[in-house]
């Protein structure tokens, strides 16, 4: 039998400003994540990749159309409905947003604080077993000063993944490291996210990670223009 998406997105627009500076980002809108898929969104700048990313993350208020995020419907969701399906997420960004003045280990945990009812030690133990899951076994006590970029974005790899999401969302997660670099991190997303059955759904301009996806949704001017799907391995 058939699982729901755990996405599932239909007739979404969206709108910024107000009167005569109000402009559509967004039109019509309709798109499925199935459970375990890793999708890959691309598009020029100003076309509406990071607006979209951010209303299937809770990040902003759907305003039009429909956003059912694992099964709930987020069009008309209070802000603390919101906060509450932030917390089933991870997420990731350009700017891997570590804390200066804390470890590895130290980072990962934060993402674990987020979600009530983890146990310190428990959260201590998961970061340092992800921060071996990532590659970064010998690194769970240095300082971000003391990791390369690509360290970095291992941890915040490590960070998002604490929280043992559903859907992870990506926003231009390799767009700072080279080549192997980038590679490694979107096969780490690839691995970890078959493993534990979670969506990947990553916004990039990188035309370097493009054959590792399972499918590549292409958006212009607020509208998906594309759907190519790679059949299964």
């Amino acid at each position: 039998m058939q699982q729901d998406p755990i996405v599932d997105v239909r007739g979404l627009n969206h709108w910024f400003g107000v009167d005569a500076a109000r402009r559509q980002a967004l039109y019509d809108i309709s798109l499925g994540l199935e459970r375990g898929s890793f999708t890959i969104l691309m598009g020029p700048s100003g076309s509406g990749k990071t607006t979209l990313l951010t209303l299937i993350g809770c990040l902003r208020a759907v305003q039009d159309g429909s956003v059912r995020l694992l099964s709930q419907e987020l069009n008309g969701a209070s802000e603390a409905q919101l906060v509450a399906m932030r917390r089933r997420l991870g997420f990731i960004f350009q700017a891997h947003n570590l804390h200066e003045s804390l470890t590895a280990a130290q980072n990962v945990m934060m993402g674990a604080q987020v979600h009530a009812g983890v146990p310190e030690a428990l959260a201590e133990r998961a970061s340092v077993h992800l921060l071996g899951l990532v590659g970064l076994a010998e690194r769970v006590d240095y300082l971000p000063a003391n990791l390369s970029g690509g360290q970095k974005q291992r941890v915040a790899v490590a960070r998002a993944l604490v929280g043992q999401p559903a859907l992870l969302l990506a926003d231009e997660p390799t767009a700072a490291l080279d080549k192997e670099s980038a590679a490694e991190v979107v096969d780490l997303l690839i691995r970890i996210g078959k493993a534990r059955g979670m969506t990947v759904l990553l916004v990039t301009h990188d035309n370097r990670i493009l054959d590792r996806a399972d499918r590549i949704l292409t958006l212009e001017d607020g509208r998906i223009v594309r759907d190519d799907r790679r059949a299964p391995a």
